[in-house]
């Protein structure tokens, strides 16, 4: 019994990650396809903050999906430091909810 169950019990942790990576994985290349990555990085600052950064600073806030969906499809500047983040009206409401979720689960 023992040796059925812990090739099930690996299996089935293997499963469980892959929707995991395939959301990372979808984030990064919306994030490339919408031209994020001109001003942001995964895990450092460039012009503005790093995905990883803004993840921890809206840990645990459950206005935050919709407060960033909004602040990207409208830009808006202050939080972060002087320079502005430009609007994103370009960007589905659907492609910003997916890019945000992505964002604040950690972007990887």
């Amino acid at each position: 019994m023992k040796s059925i169950v812990i090739p099930a019990l690996m299996a089935s942790a293997v499963l469980a990650s892959v929707p995991a990576a395939a959301a990372d994985s979808a984030g990064l290349a919306l994030a490339k396809k919408s031209n994020c990555m001109a001003c942001h990085q995964v895990d450092k600052k460039l012009v503005g903050p790093a995905y990883q950064d803004v993840a921890k600073k809206y840990a645990g806030d459950k206005t935050a999906e919709a407060r960033l969906v909004e602040k990207v499809k409208k830009g808006g500047s202050g939080v972060w430091g002087a320079v502005p983040m430009a609007p994103n009206p370009q960007v589905s409401d659907a492609d910003l909810h997916t890019l945000v979720k992505w964002v604040l689960a950690g972007a990887k």
